[in-house]
């Protein structure tokens, strides 16, 4: 372990301290609202999106973010809470076809998702396709509009400086309400320089939301002063119970 490392984990230790003897500078109900409750891993069942859904309602999370199988359940178990359904649309490559993706952000919709997580379209981004990958999200957030909320998945670890600009440049012009600065793929954690990057690119008229190894109250809040306003997280009730 490297001296950077060292004081990462000692600094993290330190917070989590502070967290679980209600010093920290953030608590966990402060910043519940912010959180969207991760449960994507392919091995979920039924049984765990149910209690996931009651863990949400309890915490008062922002929303359940589930695979589109369990929309319709995740539906059920929070209505009239407040809680919202969320669900990912061409996770988590975004190699679907444009008329796939279409489909299912309108069975997502018809199901009860009212948030959707839609991975852009990296391949035609790669390939210089920009007009393309446009195209197909501005297509996505129409059908979406005034029913549910798009998020952009930007996998920021997949493109170059370059195409890093050019990604959020076309999730901003679709009229997206938030860009996802996502880490599935690469497994980095979430970043404060990350958010204040996209930030600096995208301006203050849009929303940003972050995954990636959260697991602090005070790691949100860190984050949140950097310009995100989401967080997808799976320790949930870790964070706002500290258990």
């Amino acid at each position: 372990m490297d001296i950077q490392e060292l004081i990462e984990k000692v600094t993290k230790e330190v917070m989590e301290a502070l967290d679980n003897a209600g010093r920290s500078p953030a608590s966990g109900e402060e910043v519940a609202g912010t959180i969207e409750h991760s449960v994507l891993n392919p091995d979920m069942t039924e049984q765990r999106i149910i209690e996931a859904c009651k863990e949400a309602k309890e915490c008062r999370l922002a929303n359940v973010c589930v695979s589109p199988y369990f929309v319709s359940l995740a539906a059920d178990c929070l209505r009239g809470s407040g809680v919202k359904v969320c669900t990912v649309v061409g996770f988590p490559h975004g190699a679907a076809s444009a008329a796939a993706k279409m489909t299912e952000v309108r069975e997502a919709i018809k199901n009860g998702a009212q948030e959707l997580d839609v991975a852009m379209n990296i391949l035609a981004i790669k390939s210089g396709k920009h007009d393309d990958a446009q195209k197909e999200l501005c297509e996505i957030v129409d059908i979406a509009k005034g029913r549910a909320a798009v998020k952009a998945i930007y996998e920021q670890g997949l493109y170059t400086d370059e195409e890093k600009v050019t990604a959020l440049h076309i999730a901003k012009a679709s009229g997206a309400d938030y860009i996802k600065i996502s880490n599935a793929l690469t497994g980095k954690k979430a970043a404060v320089e990350d958010v204040r990057f996209v930030r600096s690119i995208i301006g203050n008229g849009i929303g940003i939301k972050i995954d990636g190894g959260i697991d602090t109250a005070y790691k949100i809040k860190e984050l949140m002063d950097a310009g995100a306003n989401r967080f997808g997280c799976s320790k949930s009730v870790k964070i706002v119970k500290g258990r």
